[in-house]
């Protein structure tokens, strides 16, 4: 289990009273859980928080090279996505796309640092309505373009039959039930810990709540291997090896590109795949994504796509 911090040992860590921890709960969203009536705060938790609400920046160290054929990208992990890069790489010889996975945070970090042309993300605004503009005005000293690559649902994946007759998120704290996680910092565990914390769930009761994978693939093969019950992640994921599904909700999942570089050659050679008849046509046998929006800037309040 993660390190758990009591209330005096937050306020140390933060270095204010411990007063002033109770409003950092109350008013600024601290991370923290009560167990047997006292406060209890996940020290990984409290560090990401920190970083999360990090509001000065050193400048970046370096800056990517002029485009020279190798495209960036960083963030969110997405089948749909790994499939539009070999596609890119297979008709565009000339030109090579690669892939980190860093979750969504990560990618618009590495966005911030002028580590890669493009970020893909889908973290969830607290509004419930809109994606990764909050988050990318945080971490960004300008706004990025931002391009849909597509709307996929999200949920929880089950065992194939669901032999554990799980209906909902609540049902993951019922005895016997272990789930199997993604990592702090991707947009899925964001949607995840949310829709816990609706329930009134702390992520403590649920068991192999810190049992954390990289990819939504992973978290479908340890089901599909019975080695846990459930875990969220896409239905795609679900379909493709046969498990069962519980839907949660349809997400937009973002391209992000800083303005500076969203007409380098390489961005520009690559949105354009959005139009091609052979992603297309790859893309629509898919389950679990919509394409409506591919390719089409999005703007905020409602203003697109």
């Amino acid at each position: 289990m993660k390190t758990l911090l009591s209330t005096k040992e937050a306020a140390q860590f933060l270095d204010v009273n411990e007063k002033m921890i109770y409003t950092l709960v109350a008013e600024k969203g601290l991370p923290a859980t009560k167990v047997t009536g006292k406060w209890l705060f996940p020290k990984h938790l409290v560090e990401q928080w920190i970083e999360t609400n990090t509001i000065n920046y050193p400048a970046a160290v370096g800056h990517l090279p002029p485009y020279d054929g190798v495209l960036i990208i960083t963030g969110s992990n997405d089948p749909l996505l790994e499939k539009a890069i070999s596609l890119f790489n297979r008709i565009h010889p000339d030109h090579i796309a690669v892939f980190g996975n860093l979750g969504s945070m990560g990618g618009i970090k590495a966005l911030r640092q002028n580590l890669c042309h493009m970020a893909s993300s889908h973290l969830l605004q607290d509004n419930e309505q809109e994606y990764n503009f909050e988050f990318a005005r945080k971490e960004l000293d300008k706004a990025p373009a931002i391009v849909n690559f597509c709307r996929r649902e999200q949920g929880i994946l089950v065992q194939k039959g669901n032999p554990k007759n799980i209906s909902n998120i609540g049902d993951l704290v019922r005895p016997g039930i272990n789930i199997v996680n993604r990592a702090v910092g991707t947009g899925t565990r964001l949607l995840f810990d949310l829709e816990l914390k609706k329930h009134g769930i702390s992520g403590d009761a649920v068991n192999g709540y810190h049992h954390e994978v990289e990819r939504h693939m992973d978290v479908g093969l340890e089901i599909l291997s019975g080695k846990t019950d459930a875990g969220p992640g896409i239905r795609y994921v679900a379909w493709l090896l046969g498990l069962e599904f519980i839907p949660l909700r349809w997400e937009r999942y973002d391209l992000l590109v800083s303005k500076e570089r969203f007409f380098d050659k390489g961005v520009q050679v690559f949105l354009g795949i959005f139009h091609e008849k052979a992603f297309y046509d790859m893309a629509s046998s898919l389950e679990g994504y919509d394409l409506s929006s591919t390719g089409k800037m999005v703007f905020q309040n409602g203003a697109g796509p």
